[in-house]
């Protein structure tokens, strides 16, 4: 595997997006210290949510890890707007926040994350391994599926 994270996204054929700006009354990014925190982001692909809908109904499993992949990389598109560019001052990814949008039987949340976790580990390689929370929840804005937040250790 390549060095850099933008090797590895290459390698993955992964292009980022322009960073969103944020739609309320808050920031989309913080960073305090060597800490960058990146708010929850959603799954929007060329500005569209790649599906609405909840797990355990509408949405399938496989369809809610591609949502998960799709937030991470929206996180990773903010991050490198934080950073001036620069994915390789990630020194490690500290924790994943996932929020899963579901009915009340659903209890797959960690295969649903796994999409967000995974590719960390893929862009970021040893440093890409974290803590994590995955939470279900009844709803989450404009019908997504899945929100991911995160949390990063930066020099």
């Amino acid at each position: 595997m390549s060095n850099t994270p933008e090797d590895r996204l290459a390698a993955l054929e992964i292009t980022l997006p322009e960073a969103a700006a944020p739609v309320a009354n808050y920031v989309t990014t913080v960073l305090t210290g060597n800490l960058l925190v990146v708010s929850g982001q959603l799954p929007l692909v060329d500005g569209k949510l790649l599906i609405t809908g909840k797990l355990g109904d509408e949405v399938s499993n496989h369809a809610g890890v591609a949502c998960a992949r799709a937030c991470l990389i929206n996180v990773i598109s903010q991050a490198k707007a934080a950073l001036g560019g620069d994915l390789s001052r990630i020194k490690q990814v500290v924790r994943l926040g996932g929020f899963i949008a579901c009915t009340p039987e659903f209890t797959e949340h960690a295969v649903v994350m796994n999409g967000a976790s995974d590719l960390a580990v893929e862009v970021f390689g040893d440093a890409g391994r974290h803590a994590r929370s995955t939470i279900g929840v009844p709803s989450l804005p404009v019908n997504a599926p899945v929100e991911v937040e995160a949390l990063f250790e930066v020099v």
